[in-house]
């Protein structure tokens, strides 16, 4: 018979034969002494999406029915929503100075796994791993789903057997033997070492593009941490427990030619006494209405799971970048924290949907700040013109206008929100310009802007390598369409693609006062009055062609 260990937490266990086992060291429970993201885990329980007396909002727990989440105690302040799609609006609303008095919490952080096991070592055989008490526990991974293309293999475990690991998992006995499934190993020398970071700010030919560029993007670099400005130069830093705002960058995928444009993410927290960053909250936007082939599921994540997770980690299939500002007050963490959390109850509720040209991860995470007041300077479309004629083309070519209509909002759509490499380059250039450390356009800061320039004490940036696996190695981002087209073949039949399944939201979890949102018309505006136009022009000409003739039979 089997006993896993109480999800509350407790030094001992009990057997079923009623011996005790004492286990190993650095074992806890997942909410045991530790933060998520900015906020301490005792206002925090452990339960599932199953939770009949949560608080949390029921169209967020519907995703989770089977997962383990850290839900609000009963006691604790939750955030709340304002009914609409309107995410710059809502958020301006809530916090029209741009701060918030109090970060209240999310109705749910998805955590996966009940246990951490901390200060461990996996063994060469990758069958057992070691505890600082020199105990020796089984270890199996958690299964690999049947839709991932890739997963740990003997690579993967040389690569983590080389250095000291945290894992989040479930630790269990049976017949006098203990066993730890692993679902998130993180590196624990992954580490933002302050006493290590020296001065190296961009160069005159360099740029955030090139630096994500570098090595062919990265995947098989070693990790790395770069100082670009720090306030107090030359003076002792002390940056243990101050808080952060982190700007991810995800790259492309090796083996998905629809991946070429990398991912976006916020991330907040304090950075540890050790430069421990593995408990920061990542705010993670994906399309809730496809079941992803990794089982991902957008929702505030801690960062071990967003990277390390062994299905849906973002390492296990392409490299990573990440622009951390370190803060002197936890003011500008939080006034985003608290509303990206409003964002995620909307998003659950379907008052807007995922949208990959207008509604993605870029432009979510990015309205929240501006609905905040930093406004990320914009760059325009790709090109009017050509969304255009890429719209007649393609509308003809495979015969429906949904697909014409689809390139054209990707060539309209502002590229800041659009691409998530642009965006993570417009908020690092934004971010340097503001603390004083380049020179750009001018502008009137708003309330929050002023607060984040007065806040930052550094700028560091962190280069992630992809985990090595049974997947092909990924690669940088795309910054441009026509990076992209470069990038893919020329015959959209030849492309690579991992179908994705969908998930229907139930009509039961609509808010019957809330309108589901509308679908954009297959026949844009812009074509829909140049073909007016066209009628009218035409019409027009019919009719002065007619009128001599007209007169001419009148003179006979």
């Amino acid at each position: 018979m089997l006993k896993t260990r109480s999800l509350l937490g407790a030094g001992v266990l009990l057997m079923s034969a009623g011996t005790q086992a004492t286990e190993p060291a650095g074992l806890k429970s997942a909410l045991a002494g530790e933060r998520l993201g900015l906020l301490p885990s005792m206002q925090f329980r452990l339960s599932n999406g199953n939770c009949p007396d949560c608080v949390t909002i029921k169209q967020g727990l519907w995703y989770f029915q089977n997962e383990v989440l850290a839900v609000p105690l009963p006691s604790q302040p939750v955030s709340s929503f304002k009914r609409g799609g309107d995410i710059v609006r809502g958020t301006k609303e809530w916090a029209p100075d741009g701060a918030s008095n109090q970060l209240a919490l999310p109705g749910l952080v998805w955590l996966g796994a009940p246990h951490i096991l901390d200060d461990a070592h996996i063994l060469a055989d990758g069958a057992h791993v070691r505890s600082s008490d020199d105990a020796v526990t089984s270890l199996a991974l958690a299964p690999k789903l049947a839709s991932n293309l890739s997963y740990w293999d003997p690579k993967t475990t040389a690569f983590f057997a080389q250095r000291e690991v945290r894992m989040r998992g479930t630790y269990s006995e049976a017949d006098g033997k203990s066993s730890f499934v692993a679902r998130t190993v993180w590196p624990k020398d992954f580490a933002i070492d302050q006493a290590k970071l020296r001065a190296q700010p961009l160069g005159k030919d360099e740029s955030f593009a090139t630096y994500v560029r570098a090595e062919g993007g990265g995947a098989a670099s070693p990790f790395s941490t770069r100082l670009l400005w720090e306030r107090k130069p030359g003076q002792a830093r002390q940056w243990q427990d101050k808080p952060v705002i982190g700007v991810m960058l995800n790259g492309a995928q090796g083996d998905d030619d629809e991946a070429y444009g990398g991912h976006f993410a916020v991330a907040t927290g304090y950075l540890g006494r050790e430069g421990e960053w593995s408990d920061w909250i990542v705010n993670n936007f994906y399309n809730l209405d496809s079941v992803s082939e990794k089982g991902i599921i957008a929702a505030p994540v801690p960062m071990d799971n967003y990277l390390m997770d062994l299905n849906s980690g973002q390492q296990y299939y392409r490299p990573s970048y990440m622009l951390v500002a370190v803060l002197s007050n936890a003011r500008t963490a939080a006034a985003y924290q608290g509303g990206v959390q409003r964002v995620f109850n909307q998003f659950y509720r379907h008052d807007f949907t995922y949208q990959h040209a207008k509604a993605n991860c870029a432009g979510i995470s990015l309205d929240v700040f501006k609905g905040l007041g930093w406004n990320v300077p914009q760059r325009g479309p790709t090109s009017n013109l050509k969304a255009l004629g890429a719209y007649a083309y393609l509308s003809a070519k495979d015969m429906s206008l949904a697909s014409g209509r689809k390139m054209y909002d990707y060539l309209t759509e502002e590229q800041v929100r659009l691409y998530p490499a642009v965006a993570f380059e417009a908020a690092g250039n934004d971010l340097l310009q503001l603390v004083g450390a380049t020179k750009g356009k001018a502008r009137k800061l708003t309330a929050y802007e002023k607060q984040l320039q007065g806040d930052i004490e550094a700028l560091v940036l962190v280069r992630i390598p992809q985990i090595p696996s049974s997947r092909v190695m990924g690669s940088n981002p795309v910054f441009s369409f026509s990076e992209y087209r470069q990038r893919t073949p020329p015959n959209q039949a030849d492309w690579k693609i991992v179908p994705v399944g969908p998930r229907p939201f139930p009509d039961a979890l609509r808010d019957a006062s809330t309108p589901p949102p509308k679908a954009s018309s297959p026949v844009p505006l812009p074509v829909a009055g140049i073909a007016l136009g066209g009628v009218i022009g035409i019409g027009a000409l019919i009719r002065r062609r007619r009128k001599p003739r007209a007169s001419a039979d009148q003179g006979v």
